[in-house]
């Protein structure tokens, strides 16, 4: 399946961005679990955890990740900015806060997502330092694109 931020220049992939938003419902409100539970002829097993005053992290917050922090904004969540200088500007521009730090990002968030384009300058951006700084609670949603000039594929 090829979701891609290249297929209509200038304006987000709101493909990739619904599905980044549905990857992290399904994991708070713990849906896969729900729906084993049911066909395992048990009710309902739990409900997940809320994502209203939560925070969402943005890491690089260009097309796509603007708009998954406007879907963020309508449930309620925080959004908190990391990515290059370029990203941080635009974000400001929204209204939206940026990390003081790297760490600091990591840190806070109770959702990261990830929307970079997997080239050789992102490759591995994200190390094990910075896994080891997110709450034991956290949700890292990798949205890294894969592109070779004709889209990206997930």
């Amino acid at each position: 399946m090829i979701v891609s931020s290249n297929m209509h220049a200038g304006t987000p992939s709101y493909a990739t961005a619904e599905l980044t938003w549905g990857l992290v419902i399904a994991a708070m409100r713990r849906i896969p679990q729900q729906m084993n539970s049911l066909r395992a002829g048990k009710w309902q097993s739990g409900v997940g955890g809320t994502l209203r005053g939560k925070t969402i992290g943005i890491y690089s917050y260009g097309r796509i990740g603007a708009a998954v922090a406007g879907y963020a904004k309508a449930f309620g969540m925080k959004v908190l900015v990391w990515g290059r200088e370029a990203s941080l500007q635009r974000a400001r521009a929204d209204g939206y806060p940026v990390a003081r730090s790297r760490e600091q990002f990591f840190e806070e968030c109770d959702v990261i997502s990830l929307h970079l384009r997997l080239v050789d300058a992102t490759r591995d951006i994200v190390k094990a330092g910075d896994l080891a700084r997110m709450k034991p609670t956290a949700l890292l949603v990798n949205g890294l694109n894969r592109s070779r000039g004709r889209g990206a594929s997930l």
